[in-house]
C-alpha cells in the first residue's frame, strides 16, 4: 500500500484569485479533499473529477462534524495511502486550528505538509481601502481573536492588555460579542473615538463594510443587522479608507451575477465579471461528454486530410477534434492541405493554440456570416467541407453548403448533457439568494437552466451572448434583457457593465 499524506491547504479569504500556486497544485492530485464553511467552493474545481470531496463546515450552531471527529477522518484517509487535501479557509494556523489537526496527524504518524494561505486579517482590510500598517499612523499589528474555546474554564484573551498596545488590532470573528469587546476595550483604555471598521465577506463581491467609532460600532453592527462571518479593524488607519476604498467603487461592486456554462468553461467568465467588483458564481447547467459515436467520428477524423475546409463552431468542437486527431498522428502536418475556418475568436484562438493557423474568421459569429465569407473567397461547389460539432446542434450551416452544391459531412464531436452535479453550490445559492443578472451563453445553457425549475427572483435579468441564445430563450418563456454586441465572453461583460452603470 502506498504511503499518503495530508495537505493542510490554507484556501485564501474567499476571493480565489489569492488562493496560492502550491494550494492549486495540492488540488490537482488530490484524492480526497476535506473542506471548510469558508472556502470558496469555485476552489473545488482544481480537484479531479473522481477526488472524494467531503464538507466538514462549521457554522454557529452548526457543525457538520465535531474537531475531533474531523481530525480522525483525516487519520483514517492518510492512513489508507490517500492524497488528502485538509483545505481550511484563510491560513490554517491563525486562528483554524489547524495546529491541532496537524498534531493529530503527527501523533498517528501520518505525513503531512502545511500550505499557508493568505489570511482575512490582511486581505480584509486591504479589499476595504485599510492598510493595517502605515508609516504615519502605526508600526504595530495585533490580530487576535473575539471567539475562544468555549470548554476552557478561563480566558486567554485579556482585551485590557490589547487595548493599551499601540497601533493597530485586527479583530477575527467574535462580532456576535461585539458589545462586550468593545466596552471591555474601552475600559482597557482604548479611546471611545477610535475609529473602526466591520468587513462582512471580506475580499469577494458580497462584502460589506461598516464603520463607525469604538463606541458606536456595536449598535451600528445591531441596526443594520450585521453578521458573520466579519472582522474588525481598530485603528487610525480605518480613516484611510476613505481615499483608498478601491474594490467596493469597482463597477459592477453589488451585482450578484449567476453564471450558467458548464464547470470547465465558467472560470473564465466569472473571472471577468470579478475583476468588476461583481459577486459572480458558477450555476454549470450543462456537461461536456464524448461523442457516443466515437468510432465514426475518429474515422472522420484520420480523413481530415481529404478536405477542402474543416469549420469549427465552439471551441468545445477543437478540443474533441485534436484530441481524437493526435490520438491518431503524430504530426500536425498530417492535417494536409485542409483549410480552416473558425466562429468566433474564442474559437480561433482555440485552434491557435495547436499551432495551426485560422484562413476564415467572420466578423459576426454566426454561421450565416461563415457562409457569405466563403462565397467571397471562391467557389464552394464540389469542395469538400468537414463540421466537427455538437450532436443537436443546428444544422443550418450544413443545410445551406449542400444547397450550394458542397459536399459535406458532419463529425458529431461532443455532446451536451444536464450537470447533475452541484459541486460548486451554485444551484443552492440561487436557490436562496437568487441574482441580479443570470447570463446564458449557448442554446444548451437556457434550455438546461429551464429544466432545473429553478424559482426566478423577481428582478432578476438575464443576459445573451448572441441572437441564437437569444431566440431560445424567448422560446422558453425568458426575456432577454440584453444581448451582446460582440457575440463572446468579453461582449457578454461589457454588456452588462454599461447595462449595470446606467442611470
Amino acid at each position: 500500500m502506498k504511503k499518503g499524506i495530508c495537505y493542510l491547504v490554507g484556501a485564501g479569504p474567499g476571493d480565489p484569485g489569492l488562493f496560492t500556486l502550491k494550494g492549486r497544485a495540492c488540488l490537482e492530485q488530490a484524492e480526497v479533499v476535506i473542506y471548510d464553511y469558508l472556502c470558496n467552493p469555485t476552489l473545488l474545481n482544481f480537484a479531479p473529477t473522481a477526488a472524494e470531496k467531503i464538507y466538514v463546515g462549521k457554522k454557529a450552531g452548526a457543525h457538520t462534524l465535531s474537531q475531533e471527529e474531523t481530525n480522525a477522518l483525516l487519520v483514517k484517509e492518510t492512513q489508507a495511502g490517500k492524497s488528502v487535501v485538509r483545505l481550511k479557509g484563510g491560513d490554517p494556523f491563525l486562528f483554524g486550528r489547524g495546529g491541532e489537526e496537524a498534531e493529530a496527524l503527527a501523533k498517528a504518524g501520518c505525513r503531512f505538509e502545511i500550505v499557508p494561505g493568505v489570511s482575512s486579517a490582511l486581505a480584509g482590510p486591504a479589499y476595504a481601502g485599510i492598510p493595517v500598517t502605515h508609516r504615519a499612523h502605526n508600526t504595530a499589528l495585533t490580530i487576535f481573536t473575539g471567539h475562544e474555546d468555549p470548554s476552557k474554564a478561563e480566558s486567554n484573551l485579556d482585551l485590557d492588555a490589547i487595548a493599551r498596545m499601540p497601533g493597530t488590532k485586527v479583530m477575527l470573528m467574535g462580532v456576535e460579542r461585539l458589545d462586550a469587546i468593545t466596552k471591555k476595550l474601552q475600559s482597557g483604555g482604548m479611546a471611545a473615538e477610535t475609529p473602526v471598521a466591520l468587513i462582512r465577506w471580506a475580499t469577494t463581491g458580497r462584502q460589506e463594510t461598516l464603520t463607525g467609532s469604538l463606541a458606536e460600532i456595536a449598535g451600528k453592527a445591531k441596526a443594520a443587522n450585521f453578521k458573520a462571518p466579519a472582522l474588525a479593524v481598530f485603528g487610525e488607519v480605518v480613516g484611510l479608507r476613505k481615499s483608498l476604498n478601491w474594490f467596493e467603487t469597482l463597477p459592477l461592486f453589488g451585482r450578484r451575477i449567476a453564471v450558467t456554462r458548464t464547470r470547465k468553461q465558467a472560470g473564465d467568465l466569472v473571472e471577468r465579471l470579478r475583476a468588476l467588483g461583481a459577486d459572480a458564481y458558477e450555476l454549470p447547467t450543462i456537461r461536456i461528454e464524448p461523442t457516443p459515436k466515437k468510432r465514426e467520428f475518429y474515422e472522420l477524423v484520420a480523413d481530415a486530410h481529404v478536405y477542402d475546409w474543416i469549420i469549427f463552431t465552439s471551441p468545445n468542437g477543437v478540443d474533441a477534434f485534436f484530441t481524437a486527431f493526435y490520438e491518431i498522428f503524430r504530426d500536425a502536418r498530417d492535417i494536409g492541405n485542409a483549410r480552416i475556418a473558425a466562429i468566433g475568436p474564442a474559437t480561433a484562438d482555440r485552434v491557435r493554440s495547436f499551432h495551426l493557423q485560422v484562413d476564415l474568421q467572420p466578423e459576426k459569429y454566426v454561421a450565416e456570416a461563415i457562409i457569405e465569407e466563403l462565397k467571397k473567397v471562391e467557389s464552394v461547389e464540389n469542395l469538400k467541407f468537414l463540421l466537427p460539432r455538437a450532436e443537436g446542434a443546428r444544422e443550418l450551416l450544413a443545410t445551406e453548403l449542400t444547397k450550394l452544391g458542397s459536399i459535406v459531412d458532419e463529425a458529431i464531436a461532443y455532446r451536451t448533457v444536464p450537470e447533475t452535479d452541484d459541486v460548486s453550490g451554485g444551484i443552492k445559492r440561487f436557490r436562496e439568494e437568487g441574482a441580479d443578472w443570470i447570463t446564458f451563453t449557448s442554446s444548451s445553457t437556457a434550455e438546461n437552466f429551464v429544466a432545473l425549475k429553478l424559482p426566478l427572483p423577481a428582478n432578476l435579468k438575464t443576459a445573451s451572448i448572441g441572437p441564437i441564445t437569444s431566440k431560445t430563450l424567448r422560446r422558453l418563456g425568458l426575456d432577454v434583457d440584453i444581448e451582446a454586441k460582440k457575440h463572446d465572453i468579453p461582449g457578454v461583460v461589457d454588456a452588462i457593465a454599461k447595462a449595470s452603470t446606467q442611470p
